[in-house]
């Protein structure tokens, strides 16, 4: 054997032996540990995706501010999908195969999670907190890589179907909604029938339900099927975000639509009830957390506090909830078998069982539970502010049925 040959075996040798260590499950580094979210940082859904990032951020800063996890700092790798599924896949991989972070936390959004949850299950990764209610997260047994922080579409909705029809006495039938063109919309949809279902409505030819495209305002269309319906919608529920959400209740408003609005949380409230000002009174929206500016709760305490370390940042839902979703990861990585595996990280997640944080309400995360809470607050438009109100405060102002 030549000196050549022997330094080229040795070298072949060792690229070998190194192979397990390059695909060994990611432990990052010494000194820092990676997440990564894939989240709406441009475009007309922008705000959510940069509130819940800086809420997720102000938690692991925390956590880093008290030594990190066993001296290593936390990390966030965060990129733009602009609220596309088209673009969330080339992000996925990217944070998963090639920066190889630990987990994903506070992905923005239901059709950007059905096409991120291929690549989570191919490497075997947790998707914790999605900013989504949709029901594709919530299996039944649960799916060992998601885990939800929120209460679902579904009990957002069921919450406000249930209000009208028992306490404001509102017709199932007289519940229209103006969805999302996509997962996300039919998600809130599926799940609201499914609430009237247990109201006497037999088939969804019974609901008027309007649409329009993500990413646009084009909202028109759906307006004119609502307006043109008889009899008119007592009550129209929304599943869609703040811009095109705003400008539907403007106009339905402009043109003597005479019905209450009920949002979802994932509209985006900071950003609904400065797009609509005096003209959004009356507007409902449900919350998956408590108030950010007004709760006295430990955890909205610290969050305040907090929040405000983060440059441009203010209280907000969406910054709150992605601050209580990192709290609750912070805890799972303490509890969580060492070394720090992808695997181990979901295992230290599920060992929390029923624990609280400070939110007023346990939480419960195990083998057989992955939604750690399922509590919704209601809250309600006034002169641009969001302020906090029961059932029956809102009901008082359901306009009354006109008789010919």
């Amino acid at each position: 054997m030549t000196r050549r040959q022997f330094v080229t075996g040795l070298l072949l040798g060792g690229l070998l032996f190194a192979r397990p260590l390059l695909a060994a499950p990611p432990q990052g580094t010494a000194d820092e540990i990676l997440l990564g979210m894939s989240t709406v940082l441009s475009g007309p859904a922008a705000e959510l995706g940069v509130e819940m990032r800086r809420g997720v951020l102000a938690g692991l800063e925390r956590a880093n501010r008290n030594g990190g996890i066993d001296g290593r700092r936390l990390r966030l790798i965060s990129m733009d999908d602009g609220y596309e599924p088209e673009r969330t896949a080339p992000n996925m991989h990217k944070l998963l195969e090639q920066d190889r972070v630990l987990a994903i936390i506070g992905n923005v959004g239901t059709p950007t999670a059905i096409a991120a949850l291929p690549l989570i299950r191919k490497n075997q990764t947790l998707f914790f907190a999605p900013f989504s209610g949709a029901g594709v997260l919530r299996h039944t047994p649960p799916e060992r890589f998601v885990i939800n922080l929120r209460a679902s579409y579904a009990e957002e909705i069921d919450a406000m179907v249930q209000a009208l029809v028992e306490k404001g006495g509102v017709p199932p039938a007289r519940i229209a909604f103006f969805t999302q063109r996509d997962g996300y919309g039919d998600a809130g949809y599926v799940g609201g029938f499914a609430s009237l279902r247990r109201y006497g409505l037999k088939d969804d030819q019974q609901v008027l339900h309007v649409r329009y495209r993500r990413n646009t305002l084009a909202v028109e269309n759906a307006l004119a099927d609502l307006l043109l319906a008889e009899p008119s919608p007592r009550a129209v529920i929304l599943v869609g975000t703040y811009a095109p959400c705003a400008k539907f209740i403007r106009l339905a408003r402009q043109a003597g639509l005479d019905a209450l609005f009920l949002n979802v949380s994932f509209v985006g409230s900071a950003a609904l009830a400065r797009e609509l000002g005096e003209a959004g009174n009356g507007v409902v929206i449900t919350q998956v957390v408590p108030h950010p500016q007004q709760s006295a709760l430990p955890l909205v305490q610290a969050y305040r506090e907090d929040i405000r370390k983060i440059e441009g940042a203010s209280p907000s839902f969406v910054s709150l909830e992605g601050y209580a979703a990192a709290r609750i990861l912070v805890a799972g990585l303490k509890k969580a078998d060492r070394p720090l595996t992808r695997s181990s990280v979901i295992d230290g997640l599920e060992r929390l069982g029923r624990f609280d944080i400070g939110l007023g309400i346990p939480l419960h995360i195990s083998p057989t539970e992955h939604q750690a809470s399922h509590r919704v607050w209601p809250t309600r438009l006034e002169n641009g502010r969001i302020v906090p109100a029961s059932w029956e405060e809102i009901l008082r102002d359901l306009p009354t049925e006109r008789r010919p």
